[in-house]
């Protein structure tokens, strides 16, 4: 019996206060700049995964707004389906998760970023209210 393609599912918040930052982390496991985010577990939304991946890795309570894109990274088979947030409550603050977390203008965030994690900020911060669907290499967008 063969086995069809394996893909691990992702959800990501792009965080925008009232004054137009995002919220992003430097993960503790890879040393990168990123919008929040993570695995979604089997029993959760898809809305509860990326409240849950925001607060994991931030300390701060999130909305979750809408849909601003999915994208594969190719390379390593991941879907990620990533969505604009607007914050609720508490104060930002590294975690286990992360080593530093930061509210950023959005060209600050897109400068620290890889262009495969900025176009999703870029994409969630876009007026174009609908949904996005990318490809990348880990990198860079295909």
């Amino acid at each position: 019996m063969s086995v069809g393609p394996l893909h691990s599912v992702s959800v990501a918040g792009v965080v925008v206060d009232d004054r137009r930052r995002v919220l992003v982390v430097k993960r503790r496991d890879n040393g990168q700049w990123q919008a929040p985010g993570g695995v979604l577990e089997l029993e959760e939304t898809l809305e509860e995964g990326v409240a849950r991946e925001v607060l994991e890795e931030t300390g701060v309570r999130v909305e979750v707004e809408r849909i601003t894109g999915i994208y594969k990274n190719l390379s390593k088979a991941v879907v990620a389906i990533v969505f604009k947030c607007r914050p609720l409550a508490g104060q930002p603050r590294p975690t286990d998760e992360s080593t530093c977390v930061e509210w950023l203008d959005v060209a600050d965030a897109v400068e620290r970023m890889l262009p495969a994690f900025a176009v999703r900020v870029q994409d969630a911060v876009s007026s174009d209210l609908q949904p996005t669907s990318r490809s990348h290499d880990g990198t860079n967008l295909l």
